[in-house]
């Protein structure tokens, strides 16, 4: 490839990269202007209050004035269980999908993946007094136990990644004598940590991004999680955009750091679905 067209090449994609981020980055200047510069009829980038006093008092609001810390928790303690839930539930039917053989095995496989085609609203209401007869109102298990219990996605995943190992694995385990249970955790789990890193990071962000169920099971302030804590500023005759910008910033935070932690494996297991055996 010759240098001018290689130029050419790297100004497209930092035209492109550059129209992706802008987005996020005027959502963080955002956050740390008044509500009078956010409309102003010549918007800046820069805020007037950058490295002044003042600059931090949108997030001093959110985190001492409406307890965003309180929701903050609430959703990592969400979030972090249905994830690791998750990846416990899926990781196992996909291994029975893909290692073992029972009747009827492709007609449930194709049965659950119909699910993913049917949307949340369609099963909200039976769903909502099944977690009413159980006393679950007001508590954070409708949030996390549906999460856990269906993952039709993180299973087809881990069929496809414990389907493309190596059978000379299997084999070669059969012959040190280990049942079924132990073959999925000690051989074959230990090999799928880029689809556990991909499950993981993608159950989290829905988790945690999730309004619909968290506002028909809670009503308790305290049990707010952080997307109910950013509805707060939306009301009926205006919103608090200042406030809204900044606590958003701080959702944010989270799934970067742990995409960013996770992000080798997160690629890995999007681009393949184990080792081709």
């Amino acid at each position: 490839m010759s240098r001018s067209r290689k130029l050419l090449l790297y100004l497209i994609l930092f035209i492109i990269s550059l129209t992706t981020i802008f987005p996020f980055l005027w959502m963080l200047s955002s956050s740390f202007k008044t509500m009078g510069e956010i409309f102003s009829l010549t918007p800046k980038f820069i805020p007037s209050k950058l490295f002044k006093p003042g600059m931090w008092e949108n997030y001093r609001m959110i985190l001492q004035e409406y307890n965003f810390i309180r929701f903050i928790l609430n959703s990592f303690m969400v979030a972090g269980f249905a994830a690791l839930g998750q990846l416990f539930t899926c990781s196992l039917g996909g291994f029975a999908f893909a290692r073992m053989d029972f009747r009827g095995k492709e007609i449930i496989f194709a049965l659950m993946l119909a699910t993913m085609m049917m949307p949340i609203q369609v099963t909200i209401i039976p769903e909502y007094f099944i977690m009413l007869k159980l006393d679950w109102y007001n508590t954070f298990l409708p949030l996390i136990i549906p999460s856990i219990l269906i993952g039709s996605f993180g299973t087809f995943l881990f069929r496809s990644t414990f389907e493309n190992m190596p059978s000379s694995m299997e084999e070669a385990a059969f012959i040190d004598g280990v049942n079924d249970w132990q073959m999925y955790y000690k051989v074959f789990l230990p090999n799928a940590k880029p689809a556990l890193a991909s499950l993981f990071i993608i159950a989290f962000m829905n988790n945690w991004n999730a309004l619909l169920r968290p506002v028909i099971y809670i009503d308790k302030p305290s049990l707010y999680t952080i997307t109910m804590g950013l509805a707060m500023f939306r009301g009926n005759y205006g919103t608090q955009w200042h406030l809204l910008l900044a606590g958003s910033v701080i959702s944010i935070l989270p799934l970067l750091l742990i995409y960013i932690t996770m992000q080798k494996y997160f690629v890995r297991g999007m681009l393949t679905s184990g080792t081709k055996g």
